[in-house]
């Protein structure tokens, strides 16, 4: 189930709790960074079978390997990746909105104690 229906879902019940929404997750971000494992491996010194070798003599499997970096608006960062078994089937775009979507988890239980914290101070007066 879609984050947009599940919200749809509870709208549709007439909760109207606080709760972490997907618009608050998204106010959240106030940075968005997207690269591949070879992008961070460019001009790194990388040590293979003994040697220390340079940035032109990586895995190629590296460039299937897409990460992102999200940055929150109290400086916190989270991060989702998302890997491609098949060269074939890699596809930039896809693997930036996979990536995307699993850092996007990551924000809903962190957002989700801070929540929880604030009620409960409100709770104790």
């Amino acid at each position: 189930m879609s984050t947009d229906s599940i919200e749809n879902a509870i709208l549709a019940a007439g909760k109207t709790a606080p709760r972490v929404t997907p618009s608050d997750i998204e106010a959240a971000i106030t940075g968005t960074y997207y690269f591949t494992a070879a992008n961070g491996a460019e001009g790194a010194r990388l040590e293979r079978r003994g040697h220390l070798a340079g940035a032109g003599d990586q895995h190629e499997e590296l460039g299937l390997l897409t990460f992102c970096v999200l940055v929150l608006r109290n400086g916190f960062t989270v991060t989702g990746e998302s890997a491609c078994a098949s060269p074939e089937n890699f596809d930039a775009e896809i693997g930036r909105r996979i990536a995307r979507a699993n850092a996007v988890q990551k924000i809903w239980p962190l957002m989700g104690y801070a929540l929880k914290q604030q009620l409960h101070d409100a709770a104790k007066g």
